[in-house]
């Protein structure tokens, strides 16, 4: 492609309107029926609106000398114009041409990739054209961008297009993605889908190093009068040394308004080494007077210094003096003024106690009334607290009586233990004395059944029974009866926990042991075997109250 525009020159020629008239309304709506798209009626429009490319862009701006060639392509530097915000899509339509006519893509799809812009591009490189297309049809469809100065076609269905400026790239550019139909025919090779991009040519590029280099010689020349402009004047050129004008410059020295300008001549002939045996003497008594009249401006110098002191001490003086009169009656005229503003309190002050007084006597009976009804008030108030007391003394005396039935009911458990325990020891005894006897004995021997709480509540039969706390409580006892009344043989607490323990993982056997237990009525427990076989089981006895009541 960078050898596409060789040869080609510069021809200047006016824009062109960018407006297209539909010649053939009923050709270009049967082609788009063909595509399978709905026609849109547009008597004309305009390839790209002036937002994108804006007309008579000019390309040389924010050039310095110095910064090497920066890509035209950054939109920070103001070499191209900006492309419409991402918010707002640009609406493309369809363009009608007299040869040939072109269909917008498809908007949902993404736009067509470009390469890298190269600097000063006029040269645009367009694939895709339908085989029979000719240089007129592409000048035809292109030449609404702008002046175009060349077109080299090739025979592989590409072209390239060079420009006369630089902004109507961008609106060849806008037309990648277009499908171009010529006519109404629907042949293969007289459609084809449009891809514009950048084209690197050499004599883009060399005109516009051309331009980078004249505007570094603009700058430079700017830059050179700006400092000519600004350096400061040179000194007045001094004479050279001779008699006249040492005789001159002798009677400069003793006028004051021309001694500095006299002063800067002589020490300028003594640098340049104007001193010699010839001119000593006269470079001697203009050195004197120089002195004696720096002297003298010495004097006057310490004489004035002294005088702006003492003006400024008696200035001081006068301030401090003027100062302490305004500060003694500014404080008299302020004990005046307090005194009187304290006087004035003082008789507001009685006047408001005289109107308290009038108004407590007018005011009391209806103070006396608020007050027995806040008497009132706060004696309901604390008959409602003994009463609240009351209840919870009664609640303090209901759990206490609890605690002293459970210990009742410990001590009792600990006892029937201890029975049980001396029996089992008796019985192990004789069971190893009678070891001889019939085994009808033995198993007499070795079941040992005690109904400890049918015993206990035979005897505490009040204490035993409470009622049931929550509604898990209940739940939980009609699943224990379910599995018992299953087990008719009864079963130990760690085989119900277990199963138990399937069904609420956070139960303890402890708990499943009490709840049993407050249930005299409908389980009981039975201990059975000898020693070291001695199993405590649980079964359900609630049929069995049933039946004796």
């Amino acid at each position: 492609m960078a050898t596409a525009a060789d040869g080609v020159g510069s021809i200047a020629i006016d824009t062109s309107q960018l407006n297209m008239s539909v010649t053939e309304p009923a050709a270009w709506a049967t082609a788009m029926n063909n595509l399978g798209m709905v026609p849109v009626g547009l008597a004309g429009q305009q390839l790209v609106t002036d937002s994108i490319c804006v007309r008579g862009f000019d390309p040389n701006i924010n050039m310095v000398t110095g910064i090497t060639p920066v890509n035209p392509m950054l939109s920070s530097m103001g070499l191209v114009a900006q492309p419409p915000p991402a918010e707002v899509p640009v609406i493309k339509e369809i363009i009608h041409c007299k040869s040939c006519t072109l269909f917008p893509p498809n908007p949902n799809l993404p736009p067509p990739s470009t390469r890298e812009r190269p600097p000063g591009c006029k040269t645009v490189f367009v694939g895709g054209l339908p085989e029979n297309a000719t240089e007129e049809i592409i000048q035809e469809v292109f030449e609404q961008c702008g002046d175009i100065t060349a077109i080299r076609k090739s025979k592989k269905n590409f072209c390239h297009i060079r420009f006369a400026e630089e902004f109507m790239v961008d609106k060849a550019i806008y037309l990648s993605g277009y499908r171009m139909r010529l006519g109404s025919s629907t042949d293969k090779k007289d459609s084809g889908r449009l891809h514009v991009d950048f084209a690197q040519a050499r004599d883009d590029f060399y005109e516009w190093e051309c331009k980078q280099r004249m505007l570094a010689r603009e700058e430079r020349h700017r830059r050179k009068m700006e400092e000519d402009r600004m350096r400061p004047p040179s000194p007045p050129a001094i004479m050279h040394y001779s008699e006249h004008e040492a005789t001159l410059l002798a009677e400069k020295l003793k006028d004051d308004s021309k001694f500095s300008e006299a002063i800067t001549v002589l020490v300028t002939w003594i640098e340049r080494g104007e001193v010699n045996r010839r001119t000593a003497n006269q470079f001697y008594s203009m050195v004197q007077s120089a002195n004696s009249h720096i002297r003298r401006l010495m004097n006057e110098k310490a004489t004035h210094e002294q005088e702006m002191e003492q003006a400024k001490e008696n200035f001081k003086n006068a301030l401090t003096g003027i100062l302490t009169q305004s500060l003694a009656a500014q404080a008299y005229a302020l004990k005046e003024e307090n005194d009187s503003l304290r006087w004035q309190l003082d008789a507001y002050r009685n006047e408001v106690e005289l109107l308290k007084q009038e108004k407590g006597q007018l005011f009391r009976t209806e103070e006396s009334l608020t007050k027995d009804q806040q008497l009132q008030f706060l004696q309901q108030t604390l008959q409602g607290m003994q009463q609240q007391l009351l209840k919870i003394q009664e609640e303090l005396n209901n759990k206490k009586s609890e605690l002293e039935q459970a210990k009742e009911e410990h001590t009792h458990t600990q006892t029937i233990l201890k029975i049980l325990q001396d029996q089992l020891k008796k019985n192990t005894k004789e069971f190893a004395e009678t070891n001889g006897r019939d085994e009808s004995q033995a198993n007499e021997i070795n079941v040992l059944t005690v109904p400890v709480v049918s015993q206990d509540r035979e005897k505490n039969p009040e204490k035993r029974s409470q009622p049931l706390k929550s509604e898990k409580e209940a739940l939980l006892i009609g699943i224990i009866s379910t599995f018992l009344h299953v087990h008719p043989f009864g079963a130990n607490i760690e085989y119900l926990w277990s199963y138990m323990q399937q069904l609420d993982s956070r139960i303890s056997a402890n708990e499943i042991e009490m709840l049993l237990m407050r249930l005299p009525r409908m389980f009981k427990q039975e201990f059975s075997g000898v020693g070291a076989t001695l199993e405590k089981r649980w079964k359900f006895c609630a049929f069995e109250g049933i039946k004796t009541t």
